[in-house]
């Protein structure tokens, strides 16, 4: 007897040119995917716009602390430098401008020249008058400002409004968000520019 031999139907094999239609099908909708995501992003962003950082009034010095002309630094909790100028002796909020330490031109600090009546960007001399408005530079060739914050006084006291950063966990070593370390000012001398800790 002879044995009949079988042969068993093997799979087909797919050709290059299935193998590349599919694969175009699959990059096809992929990039329809991502750009499909990206407009829904940017149409939520537009329907459900970001709601303000929550503010609060802290704590800055006492009114006798700062002289007239003089000049400190505050640091925001959310890290932003501020600073805070005297330009009066009446004991008010007014008398008093604090406005951002970053310069809106490339983010350089700026600082209180007391003897020009000016604040002063080292990088490429911009100036911005005592309201923080640019009179020079590039910041004023673009019309930029510093930013303002306000200021209130109560009971000799001078309090700032800032953003203020939530609570996030740390590692103990992480100082972000310790009530300790949240704010602080650094006053500024125009003789000297040396800075010194104020609690």
């Amino acid at each position: 007897m002879e044995r009949e031999a079988t042969t068993s139907p093997e799979a087909p094999q797919p050709s290059r040119r299935s193998f590349l239609v599919g694969s175009s099908r699959l990059a096809m909708l992929a990039g329809l995917a991502a750009g499909y995501g990206a407009l829904a992003r940017i149409a939520a962003r537009y329907l459900y716009p970001a709601t303000e950082e929550p503010k609060q009034w802290l704590f800055v010095t006492e009114l006798a602390a700062v002289p007239l002309g003089g000049s400190l630094r505050y640091v925001a909790p959310t890290g932003e430098p501020v600073a805070i100028t005297r330009q009066g002796e009446a004991g008010v909020a007014a008398d008093f401008v604090a406005l951002s330490s970053t310069c809106p031109h490339l983010g350089c600090q700026v600082h209180w020249q007391a003897a020009e009546k000016r604040f002063f960007c080292p990088c490429h001399n911009g100036a911005f008058d005592p309201s923080g408005k640019a009179v020079s530079g590039p910041p004023a060739d673009a019309g930029q400002a510093l930013a303002a914050y306000p200021l209130k006084v109560e009971g000799g006291l001078l309090f700032i409004e800032v953003p203020v950063e939530r609570v996030v966990q740390g590692s103990p070593g992480d100082r972000r968000g310790h009530g300790s370390h949240a704010s602080r000012t650094v006053p500024e001398t125009p003789a000297d520019r040396t800075t010194r800790r104020r609690a």
